[in-house]
């Protein structure tokens, strides 16, 4: 990962909120179990300031120029009237304060387009202004996208300041309202929670950087109420697997008792905001009524046991502290308790009758906006940049020959060049992933970029698909642009809930108040050769394809593949984009398209004056003209466009002339190139690599149909099947004979 001297903060303390269950509201309360609250500051031995003296000097060291900048290292974790966390002291808060935020609260039980967070698309919890950050219902994935941007934090801190949460990021901008220089990321989730694989995979990627001595300031805050709906945790289980977790500090409370829980909080917040390392707080507190408006919690709860919770309620706690110490009257508090009961109910009879999303493009508004012309002009920019004031920087990070000086190159070549392109126009830009460093990815894609950049921009990480991904919405909730790669497009599977139901929904579910940047390469497809098997040549991305939001990049010639790439860096630093850059592996290096040693696979790399008028929108496709170009239609993408440019050109042979249209972008299809070119011959010919269920041939051949064209069309698609080893995989795969064949049938009706 990154140099041994991470990074650093510059917002402010960002919160998650987490549930404990798949749906639903409350978390579940405990059943006997109960926890032994620490003494001090720690909540168990750990002897790792003294095995670690170095770090840990390094630590309070950082702690102190904090201090010296006036900053508060150690101050508590206050929690405001929404019970959301915030930084330092609690402020005043005015008396109808309390209602304002009942009345969010209940717009988004309602679903109102007034809601302050997602606008009625959703039920979450969030706060642009206090860096409080919606979470979805799916348990724990918020966890990874938590460590990730406590990473990020650290980083930012070290390389000079970072943005506000979901603030715009413009290339090559480094300045803007930072987070404060000890701020910290709390994050909370249920005891249920632990047992999810996600939260599983952000311990274990938050101790595995402690270990090496790289600083992640998350606190993680299990809300430890017993159940996960209906289901016990069992006694000791939560506490236990919570002091286990290597690299992790752990402090415990009871969360039924108020001036325990805050002392302990802060004390846990202190510790991670002065030592910027993980650390856990674990609260045990009640779950009143059932997990969810339909659940009966006495269809598995005994009275006894609800009763008993209900005696542990934190409000009844906090009432009799304030009678004991003389601040109030029971029948003070039964007063005050009763007029907010009124209140809230009048509120909620008021949100009731308040707007909703009333068409299909309110829902959609702040799903993934698309500005095609900021695009287009960044691009334009980091051009500029690249030819003037960058341009001295740029010879020396190329050593003195730039790709556009060094002749032809291949598909691996050119996105290595476009990366290191990106590196230099964004500074935040950082590329991770599994060997993408030392050994400069498996394919060599990313060789070089380490020396040239520095391991805090071009780091490995661990072999584990969802910390990266994780990693990747932090970061990009922080402020930087990072570029994570997936090794294979089969190992994504692993782990893409981290892009569906995580990275493409905050936008959606924030209003466009939170944005999580990010372009993930992915190598993919199949028809590699010597590395065969369904693993390494997987075929399927119908799992991203219907991702609402997400764009899907399949660059299959260098001369696309680096202004491809510009682009999607360009949407992402602009518009926030979530782009999946989908490699295929078995062009990376191919260098000849009709015989051996004819070169044309190859693409001159453009100079940095050429960007522009070269630059590629999303949803354009290219379209290629063999013969007359008047009798078929081709549409496909990735290896298919070889395979049809070769195929073509032996039905030119025969006097047919052909349209090969290379998609580019799998979503959004480009629907209007491919109307045109199909009305252009009347005859289509979709060939697609992925398979005939679920494949990319089904939209496109959708497409048509929807616009009403009335033309032949057919398919050559791969069978329903995983790709076999070795020379089985011809038998499922698309092959050149296959797409001359289908070209001769429809020439034939």
């Amino acid at each position: 990962m990154p140099s041994a001297d991470p990074p650093s903060a510059d917002l402010p303390a960002a919160a998650e909120a987490g549930d404990s269950g798949r749906a639903g509201t409350d978390p579940a309360p405990p059943a006997a179990e109960t926890v032994e609250p620490p003494s001090g500051t720690a909540a168990r031995d750990d002897d790792r300031d003294l095995a670690a003296p170095d770090r840990n000097a390094d630590s309070d060291a950082d702690a102190d120029a904090v201090e010296a900048a006036g900053a508060p290292v150690g101050a508590g974790v206050a929690v405001d009237a929404t019970g959301e966390a915030v930084l330092g002291e609690p402020a005043a808060v005015a008396e109808d304060a309390y209602v304002e935020a009942a009345r969010d609260v209940l717009r988004g039980m309602v679903a109102s387009a007034r809601e302050p967070i997602a606008g009625g698309r959703h039920k979450v919890f969030g706060r642009a202004d206090l860096a409080v950050i919606p979470t979805t219902s799916t348990i724990a994935s918020h966890l990874p996208r938590a460590v990730g941007m406590g990473l990020a934090l650290e980083r930012l801190r070290r390389v000079g300041g970072g943005r506000r949460a979901g603030s715009p990021m413009p290339a090559a901008e480094v300045t803007g309202a930072p987070w404060p220089p000890d701020a910290i990321v709390v994050c909370s989730f249920g005891d249920a929670s632990v047992n999810h694989a996600s939260a599983t995979v952000a311990f274990n990627t938050a101790g595995w950087y402690d270990h090496t001595g790289l600083r992640i300031p998350v606190l993680f805050v299990c809300e430890d109420n017993g159940l996960g709906i209906s289901v016990r945790s069992p006694k000791g289980w939560v506490a236990a697997t919570l002091r286990a977790r290597p690299g992790i500090r752990y402090f415990a409370a009871d969360g039924a008792d108020p001036v325990e829980a805050y002392r302990v909080a802060g004390e846990a917040a202190a510790w991670v905001r002065r030592h910027r390392r993980p650390a856990v707080l674990h609260l045990t507190t009640v779950r009143l009524m059932g997990h969810a408006g339909p659940d009966a919690e006495t269809a598995y709860r005994s009275p006894a046991e609800i009763a008993a919770d209900a005696e542990r309620d934190p409000l009844l706690a906090t009432a009799r502290l304030l009678v004991e110490g003389g601040f109030a009257t029971g029948e003070e508090l039964l007063t005050r308790y009763d007029e907010r009961g009124w209140q809230v109910r009048r509120v909620a009879e008021e949100v009731l009758d308040e707007p909703k999303l009333a068409s299909a493009a309110e829902v959609v508004a702040a799903l993934a906006p698309r500005r095609p012309v900021r695009i287009c002009r960044t691009v334009a920019d980091a051009a500029a940049r690249a030819a003037g004031p960058n341009a001295g920087a740029r010879a020396a990070a190329f050593g003195g020959k730039p790709p556009e000086l060094t002749g032809p190159l291949t598909l691996a070549q050119s996105i290595n060049a476009a990366l290191a392109d990106g590196m230099l126009d964004h500074p935040r830009m950082a590329v991770f992933g599994e060997d993408v460093a030392a050994k400069g990815g498996v394919y060599g894609v990313t060789k070089g970029l380490r020396d040239k950049f520095g391991a805090a921009r071009v780091f490995d990480t661990l072999l584990d698909e969802t910390s990266i991904l994780g990693l990747g919405l932090g970061a990009g909730i922080a402020g930087m642009l990072p570029v994570p790669e997936i090794q294979y497009l089969a190992y994504l599977h692993n782990a893409e809930d981290q892009l569906r139901g995580e990275a493409a929904t905050m936008q959606f579910f924030s209003g466009g108040a939170f944005r999580n940047p990010m372009v993930v390469r992915v190598a993919g497809l199949a028809y590699q050769e010597g590395f065969g098997g369904h693993f390494h040549n997987d075929n399927s991305v119908a799992v991203l394809r219907d991702v609402p939001g997400l764009v899907i990049a399949v660059p299959a010639r260098p001369g696309d593949a680096a202004p491809m790439l510009r682009t999607c860096l360009a949407a992402a630093a602009v518009d926030g984009s979530v782009c999946a850059f989908l490699e295929p592996i078995a062009l990376y290096h191919t260098r000849d398209l009709y015989a051996d040693g004819d070169g044309e696979w190859l693409g001159e790399y453009a100079e940095p004056g050429a960007w522009a008028a070269g630059h590629v929108p999303i949803g354009r496709a290219r379209v290629y003209g063999v013969g007359s170009a008047e009798d078929v239609t081709i549409i496909t993408f990735g290896n298919g466009v070889r395979m049809s440019l070769r195929a073509a050109a032996s039905l030119a042979d025969e006097g047919i002339g052909t349209r090969v249209v290379d998609l580019r972008w799998l979503a959004p299809l480009p629907v209007a190139d491919i109307i045109r070119e199909a009305s252009a011959t009347g005859r289509v010919l979709v060939v697609d690599e992925t398979r005939r269920s679920g494949g990319v041939g089904e939209g496109v051949i959708a497409a048509l149909v929807d616009a009403g064209y009335v033309g032949a069309a057919r398919r050559v698609a791969a069978v329903d099947s995983f790709v076999p080893l070795g020379p089985a995989a011809r038998q499922v795969l698309v092959s050149e004979e296959a797409i001359t064949q289908g070209a001769r049938t429809l020439l034939a009706r």
